[in-house]
């Protein structure tokens, strides 16, 4: 089973919050997919990915870019995982039915949002009744995050 990890966004946007978790898989020599929960939101995060910090570059890339293989950090709208990732990253409240193909999965919500916090919790109870392994993270104060469960 996986490790599923949920990060709860307290203190950043997804949009902050998501350069630097993806900056971490690829320090460690992982692959990433990213699902979201649209094609228009696939465009709008891999634009900002790009434009995110002018002194830094994250390689990555959806359908619209190609060479999906190539590519160390996939954007998708699919559940899919055409480069041969070992973590997942989940945001919009999308979930994969793949979790299990996956060495790490991170869920991203917004903590702000009641809605987005009560359909992590369906995830969370799901992945905990599939056997996976949870952890929860919340950002403190100061923008880290802390582990609560």
């Amino acid at each position: 089973m996986s490790e599923v990890r949920f990060y709860h966004l307290q203190r950043q946007s997804l949009e902050q919050a998501l350069p630097k978790i993806l900056e971490k898989v690829l320090e460690r020599g992982w692959r990433a997919v990213v699902l979201a929960g649209s094609p228009e939101r696939v465009d709008a995060l891999n634009q900002h990915l790009w434009t995110y910090d002018p002194a830094s570059f994250l390689p990555h890339g959806s359908a619209r870019d190609g060479f999906a293989p190539d590519q160390p950090v996939w954007l998708t709208a699919e559940d899919e995982n055409p480069n041969d990732a070992t973590v997942l990253v989940q945001v919009d409240g999308v979930s994969s039915d793949r979790l299990a193909s996956f060495d790490l999965v991170c869920d991203l919500f917004d903590g702000n949002d009641p809605d987005a916090v009560a359909a992590a919790r369906g995830r969370w109870r799901r992945c905990k009744d599939g056997g996976h392994a949870l952890t929860y993270w919340q950002q403190s104060e100061r923008g880290g995050w802390e582990k609560k469960a």
